[in-house]
Parts: C-alpha cells; structure tokens; sequence
C-alpha cells in the first residue's frame, strides 16, 4: 500500500472519529440551554413575584390607613352625636348637625374605600400565593434538570474521552496542516470530509469533475480537494467498479448493441427514404417504356378513327345533295 493509500485510509477511520466527536462536543455544549431556559423562567417568575408583593405590601398599607381614617371618622361622628343632648339654641343644632353629616359622610367614604381595597388585597394574596407555589414548582424541576444535565454531560464527557484516544491512535504520520484543513471540512460539511469517486462525479457534492482532475486522483500521487465543495476526493474500485478512463469494454460492448440488425429496417420503415422501393415495389424502366409507348399509340388510334368519321359524314352529306338535285331535275322535266 503506497503512501497515500495509506493515508486515504487513515482519514476514512479519522473521518468517523471526528465526526462523533464533534457531535458529542455539540451536544454538550446543547444540555446546558434547556437548563438556562429553566432558569430564566424562574428568574422571571421570582422578579414578577417580587413586583407583585410590592404592590400588595402597599395595598395593605392603604388598607390600614384607611381603617385608622374609619376609626376616628366614627369617633367624630359619635362625639357630635353625644353633644346633641347639650345642645340649647337652634344655631348650635343646626352646626353641631352638620358635623355629625359631615363626619357620617367622611366615615361612609372612606368604609367604601376601605372594602374595596380590602378586596384587592384579597385578590393579589391570592395571585401572590399561587406565583410561590409556581416558583416552588420550576425550582424543583429545575434542580431535577441540573441533576439530569450533569449526569448526561459526564456520559458524554466520558465518550468524548475516548474518541479523543482513539484520535491520537490515528494522527501519527499525518501532517499537522492536512490534520487542520481536514477537520475544518468536517465541521463545516456535516460530518463528511472525505469522499470517493463514482463515474467522474464526487459523491460528496454531486457535481462532474474534470477528466484532468479525475485522472490525477487516479494517479493517486497527492491528496486531492474537490474543487467545488472542498472535501477530499479519492478513488475507490469498491465504488465504481471499473475503470472511469473512458469507456471500458463493457461501456462499448453497450454501445455496440446500440445499432442493432433492426436499426436499418427501423430507419428505411414506411418507404420514407425517396427513390428507394422494397423489392416487391422495384420498377422496371423498360416496362414503363413499353407501356408508354402502347398508350401514345392507343392516342393515335382514337385520333385517327375521329378524323375518318368526320370525313365519312361530310361524304354523306355530298351524296345527299347530289340525290336532292336529281330530284328537282326530274320535276322540271315533267312541267315541261
């Protein structure tokens, strides 16, 4: 086996090395985003949380100033009402009356104030009690997440170690650049970065190569790029089964049965080629003389018995004429 056989057939085995590698890498570098997701859910969800019990914090607030408010509202309202029984001149009901409506009219306000704020204090109690639970919740799964990343990631770490040794067992006696260039392709080219031949056409890019091209990677002197997607290209008889230098004996043994004892009866078929007549059909030129001659004279035959019926007609036409001046000479000779 020649140098670059050798070498093909190191990168082949290098090829599916580095190319679980590079899948391990990526899916380690994966596990660790379902975990951030889960993170920034409950990030977002403790923030949300935080917002909310600052509003229901002050919610409560207003609830008990409110009450304090309602308190001496009532004790206003009490006060002036316990003065009416001391109360001597109209003058003095009808103000110490408008205290007692005004502190009535005070403690009903702010009562209303007060259960509607009670209210929302019980709704965002609510609403702040299912947001902890919730959080609880995605915390937990969150912990069972990192559990399971971390478990996977050690596996993973494991096969990446070992692919790692297995790499190093193949890379002596490649050249470091070839190396570089060649794990490059596969990172780039979904895990393939070598490839063989088949019908002048690289299996990796589908497109035809240059006869030229084709035939250095058969000289198999240099390792060699496809020029049009960048992957190594080599030349396997496992593949192609046959020499693609042309045509080889089979191709024209095909080719050969191409034109068949058919083809000319297929291309002549129909009399469709001019001045060419099957057997059967051969003209003979002498006959088609002969027979031309027979019909002119034929033509002059019925041209001459035309002309001797025209003659016999203006005869009998003479012969009546001549009988007609007999006749009137036979009638002048009886008048006289």
């Amino acid at each position: 086996m020649t140098t670059i056989e050798s070498t093909i057939e190191k990168l082949k085995i290098l090829q599916e090395i580095l190319s679980a590698k590079f899948a391990v890498q990526r899916e380690i570098e994966d596990l660790p985003r379902t975990l951030a997701t889960k993170k920034e859910l409950v990030s977002r969800l403790k923030k949300a949380f935080v917002e909310k019990n600052e509003r229901y914090e002050e919610t409560r607030r207003n609830v008990a100033n409110l009450r304090i408010k309602l308190q001496e509202a009532e004790d206003a309202r009490e006060k002036y009402e316990s003065q009416m029984d001391q109360i001597t001149t109209a003058r003095e009901y009808d103000a110490l009356e408008k205290e007692i409506r005004d502190a009535t009219d005070k403690e009903q306000g702010y009562r209303r104030d007060l259960q509607k704020e009670e209210k929302d204090l019980q709704e965002q109690r609510q609403r702040i009690e299912r947001e902890e639970q919730m959080i609880k919740t995605e915390e937990e799964e969150l912990a069972l997440e990192r559990e399971k990343i971390d478990s996977e990631t050690a596996v993973r770490k494991s096969t990446l170690t070992e692919l790692e040794k297995r790499e190093q067992e193949i890379v002596p006696g490649l050249e470091s650049e070839l190396i570089f260039k060649f794990e490059r392709i596969i990172r780039s080219k979904a895990g393939e970065g070598i490839v063989p031949i088949k019908n002048g056409v690289c299996t990796g890019c589908q497109m035809i190569l240059p006869n030229q091209f084709v035939n250095d990677v058969h000289l198999g002197e240099d390792i060699l790029f496809c020029p049009y997607c960048s992957k190594i290209v080599f030349f396997s008889a496992e593949v192609t089964g046959e020499d693609e230098k042309g045509f080889s004996d089979s191709d024209e043994e095909g080719l050969s049965d191409l034109v068949d004892d058919d083809f000319d009866d297929d291309l002549f078929e129909d009399d469709e080629l001019v001045g060419y007549d099957s057997e059967d059909d051969i003209v003979d030129e002498e006959e088609v003389e002969e027979e031309e001659e027979e019909e002119e004279a034929d033509e002059d035959l019925l041209d001459d018995d035309e002309s001797d019926n025209g003659l016999l007609s203006e005869e009998d036409e003479g012969i009546d004429d001549e009988e007609g001046f007999e006749e009137e000479d036979d009638e002048e000779e009886l008048e006289d």
